[in-house]
């Protein structure tokens, strides 16, 4: 792709300040549409090192008003980075709807980088280039614009720069160890960078190639094309995005309505086993932290099913700093004005550690689908999302458990009798809970769906019989337990 790439001819310098003129007066007056639009653009500028990225972005947000972008250099991964899913440190920087995030480097960098140098295998390298595809498609169809810069220079060039930049005491710095060996290794990286780019060249999110050895023709080409894309991109706002086949595997489950629940434990077997199992869990959690393992719970159900006092059980038995519960309610306006999966991302535990939600990314295809807090198009397309993020959290390496816990209608009228009658209990009953009671059918089939879609072999659901708590935090414990241990 490099090496086949015709580099246009750069303009006299009459037509060269002239379209540069336009371009930016197009980009100043484009950012309150923008805007207007509920628009966000995530930039990514990648290239050889010298190549001039970091002054092209200083170029281009001058005709940004400063309120609606950031700019986030890539290039150290931190010790907390290090410890989360490889996507993590790209995923949490997305901008929100109406703004601009311009990345100096980025997750072609690390691949590449880490593939050059041989310290990927052949699979590892193919993994990251899967996932990477499946987060630009899911960010273009949730309606970002994924514009994506490729800054080439010849060898000599480079070589050039990184000379004149070394003989500065001022600029030194900015010369890493990395750049001097990429121009030693510079026909290496190339194929390199060269594989890269044609494997991941999509319709959606297409690699611009920018010739960057003149500054000033460099601003242009970039200039041009985000103007370009951000116009495109308005224009095709409401054009619907296919839904895609799942992939993955699936575990054959039961509808809800054929899960029995009439299993009962007495209170002296109950005790007896949540003492065993609890100590036999706390064992683990040390074992897990030792092995830099992360574990994450998460608890789906009706209202009133006991999800609470099941996540006591197990949250008593581990670490206190070792784990955290996420209560998930309704989502925060910055979080509503980024992709969904964007605030379960910012939860996730570091290695060796426990992450128990109650309620989950799963809300987009029950209450967000039943509730029409979004469109058709977007839930549907969530179940093919969904397995994608989790099968990423799996290659990870995290052990991902997944409670539904089911009670009958009856079960659920009693309790919510109770904790109108019980005063320090009055708060847990909303007329949320009561509503929902009402689509208790519709929200019984939603759920069948969601099982049924998203109970992948990796990642499978485990359904408790809740009519009886004592006897769903037994089973629960004993299904964390039971995963745990097979996967150390």
């Amino acid at each position: 792709m490099i090496r086949d790439f015709v580099k246009t001819e750069c303009p006299q310098e009459e037509e060269l300040r002239e379209r540069l003129m336009t371009a930016r007066n197009r980009l100043f007056a484009l950012q309150m549409k923008l805007k207007e639009h509920n628009l966000p653009v995530l930039v990514l500028m990648e290239g050889y090192g010298s190549a001039g990225k970091g002054s092209i972005i200083g170029k281009v947000i001058k005709n940004i008003d400063p309120r609606f972008f950031k700019v986030f250099s890539m290039e150290k991964i931190t010790e907390e980075e290090k410890r989360k899913p490889f996507l993590y440190r790209y995923v949490t920087k997305i901008p929100e709807k109406g703004k601009f995030v311009f990345l100096d480097g980025g997750w072609m960098e690390e691949i590449t980088r880490e593939q050059v140098q041989g310290n990927y295998k052949k699979q590892e390298y193919a993994k990251r280039v899967q996932s990477v595809k499946r987060m630009e498609r899911q960010l273009t169809d949730d309606g970002y614009l994924v514009m994506k810069f490729f800054f080439t220079i010849s060898e000599k060039e480079q070589k050039k720069r990184l000379n004149d930049l070394l003989a500065d005491k001022n600029t030194k710095w900015r010369v890493s160890d990395y750049d001097l060996w990429q121009n030693k290794h510079y026909e290496k990286c190339q194929q390199v960078f060269d594989r890269y780019l044609e494997e991941t060249n999509t319709s959606t999110a297409p690699w611009y190639l920018v010739d960057s050895k003149h500054k000033k023709w460099a601003e242009l080409q970039v200039l041009e094309h985000l103007v370009e894309g951000i116009e495109t991109a308005m224009e095709n706002q409401k054009v619907s995005v296919p839904i895609l086949q799942n992939i993955f595997p699936l575990k054959k489950m039961p509808k809800l309505a054929e899960v029995p629940l009439d299993k009962t434990i007495d209170q002296e077997a109950y005790r007896k086993e949540l003492d065993s199992l609890q100590k036999r869990l706390g064992e683990l959690h040390n074992e897990l932290y030792r092995k830099k393992i992360p574990v994450i719970i998460a608890y789906e159900g009706q209202d009133a099913a006991g999800k609470g006092g099941n996540i006591k059980r197990i949250s008593e038995a581990l670490d206190p700093r070792g784990y955290e519960v996420h209560p998930i309610a309704s989502p925060e306006p910055h979080e509503k004005a980024r992709h969904y999966l964007w605030r379960f991302f910012n939860r996730l535990p570091k290695s060796g550690h426990v992450a128990i939600f109650d309620r989950t990314w799963y809300g987009r295809v029950l209450v967000e689908r039943l509730e029409g807090f979004c469109l058709e198009n977007d839930w549907k397309r969530a179940y093919n999302e969904i397995n994608e993020f989790e099968k990423e959290l799996c290659d990870w390496g995290a052990i991902l458990i997944k409670f539904w816990v089911q009670i009958d209608k009856d079960t659920q009228l009693e309790r919510f009798h109770l904790r109108e009658n019980t005063p320090e209990k009055q708060w847990k009953i909303t007329e949320e809970d009561w509503r929902n009671r009402e689509k208790w059918d519709q929200y019984e089939k939603a759920v069948d769906e969601m099982i049924e879609k998203t109970s992948t072999e990796f990642a499978p659901w485990h359904i408790l019989e809740s009519n009886d708590k004592r006897y769903a935090r037994i089973q629960a414990l004993e299904i964390v337990i039971q995963e745990i241990e097979k996967h150390l």
